[in-house]
Formats: C-alpha cells, structure tokens, sequence
C-alpha cells in the first residue's frame, strides 16, 4: 500500500508541476482585479492555460504569494515595491525607482520586473469637490489648515508604510480632530463622500472620484514617488514559458491614466462585469493595430 501511495503522490506532483498554466494574482480592488483580468485574458489568447487567484490583499500579501510559487504573477506599484518591499525612503525619479526596483528584485528575489503598462498611480489626498469649492483650496498645504478640524480614513498599508500617513503628517504638518479611522480602502471613498471622515488617501485613477464628486488635493511638496503600474514575474516562469515576457511586455504603455480612470468607472461606477471590460480593452488595442 504504502508503494502504491507514493506512486499516486508522484504522479500527482508532476501533474501539478506540469499543467501548463500560468497563476495570476492581484491585490484587493478594482484596478487590480482589472489589470489582472487583462493579463489573464491577454496570456489566454496565446493558448497559455491560465488560473486566476485575483483580489488576494495588499501588496505583503501578493509578494508573499510571488516568492512562495502560489502566484507567477501580479501588477504591482513602483513606489510601492521601492518603499513599501524594499523598505526604501520615498524618491521622486521615476527611472531611478525603476530600476532600483528592477535590479533589486531581480538579485534578492528572482523576480522579473517587465516595462510600465503606461500609467502612474499615485497616492491620491481627497476630500469633497464641495468642499475644496467652498474653501478654496487645491493643494494640500491649503488643507492641512483646515485638519484641525476634520476627520481622516486610511487603508492599512497606508498608515504603516513609508510613503504613507507618518511621512504625509511630517512633511505637511497634517493634525487630526482625533486619530484617522483605519479602513478598508474600498470603504474610504463612500465614507468621504457621506461625511463619515472629511479626508481620505485613495488612488488617482479611481472612477469613483468623479462619480461621487470628490477632489484630488495636490501634492504640491512633492511627498509620494512615482507609482508606475508595473508586472512582476517569477523568473522561473519566464524560463518555463519563453513566449511569456513578450507576451506580457506587448501591453507595455497600452493603458494610459485616462483608460485605467474609464475602466475603474465601468466596474465601480456603472456596475460593469470585470471579465468584460478588460475584453473590450484588449479588443480596442487589437482593433488599433490592425
């Protein structure tokens, strides 16, 4: 019996190691479940199998899946990767955080960090439309006047990361009415919108920023890096399927700031399916180029 077993338990390995299937993953929202979406379909359409382990967590947790092999893919965030993985201070170069975090990952672990997907998505300091209107401001040195006053609500990463909450607090002088909420980042945008908290730190390309009438505060000191969405790729991958990478890098600078905003209202504003919308991305840059 206990040949036999091992037998099936062999055969089940090599099975599992051998089901020509990509793993892609992504973090907890919209975007990411989005971009993941057009990866998947993307990678599909060259006969590649693939399985989808999308809206996992925050950016730990997808890393974590990346280094373990439970993912061979997700989109991450250049600041992100810089400050938040590879525990940097905040840097404004865009190509310096590159390819620090290019080489970074490549040498400590065995990640592939392909060409930008075309957009940046900064952290973005929002309040309500009407209220920017009313008092007048448009940079947050404006509003960190008012702070006093209002309440916050932040994601998690957000208060503990170094591009986050403790260096935005110290660089503008920003004080609370009382501790800022920790929330689930999906949360924040109805919650500024509703007058639960008067400030929020979400996403620049967020459909739901138009739709509830909300104002992206500017970062006028400069404080966050460079957020270039960028895929991530577990070099054994790459080497178990050549055709992958250039795959993957023929989306490179496909999708601008205004098509991921588009695409984010479609899914979070009109209720759209996100199978969907990535389809008739991919359709759109399939039809340009004919």
């Amino acid at each position: 019996m206990r040949k036999i077993s091992w037998c099936v338990l062999l055969l089940f390995v090599l099975s599992c190691k051998n089901d020509n299937s990509i793993v892609i993953g992504s973090k907890n929202f919209s975007e990411q479940i989005l971009l993941g979406e057009i990866l998947a379909q993307k990678i599909e359409q060259s006969g590649i199998k693939v399985k989808r382990k999308l809206n996992l967590g925050g950016s730990f947790i997808c890393q974590k899946a990346l280094l373990s092999g439970d993912i061979d893919l997700y989109v991450e965030y250049t600041g992100t990767a810089y400050t938040a993985i590879l525990k940097r201070d905040p840097k404004s170069d865009e190509h310096a955080v590159f390819n620090e975090v290019k080489d970074a990952y490549h040498t400590q672990y065995h990640l592939a960090v392909l060409p930008s997907l075309g957009f940046n998505n900064t952290f973005a300091i929002i309040i309500r439309g009407a209220d920017a209107k009313q008092l007048g401001i448009h940079t947050i040195s404006e509003a960190s006047a008012y702070t006093p006053k209002w309440k916050a609500g932040f994601g998690y990463e957000f208060m503990e990361r170094k591009d986050g909450f403790p260096g935005l607090a110290a660089t503008y002088g920003l004080k609370f009415s009382e501790p800022p909420k920790v929330m689930d980042l999906t949360l924040t945008y109805r919650a500024v919108a509703d007058k639960e908290v008067d400030m929020i730190a979400g996403n620049s390309t967020d459909g739901l920023i138009q739709k509830l009438d909300l104002f992206v505060l500017e970062d006028d000191k400069h404080y966050f890096p460079p957020y270039e969405a960028v895929p991530v790729v577990r070099e054994n991958a790459l080497t178990q399927y050549p055709q992958l990478q250039n795959i993957i890098s023929s989306l490179a600078g496909k999708i601008s700031a205004d098509k991921m905003r588009a695409m984010n209202l479609a899914v979070d504003g009109q209720h759209r399916e996100v199978r969907d919308v990535a389809a008739e991305f991919l359709k759109g840059s399939t039809d340009k180029h004919r």
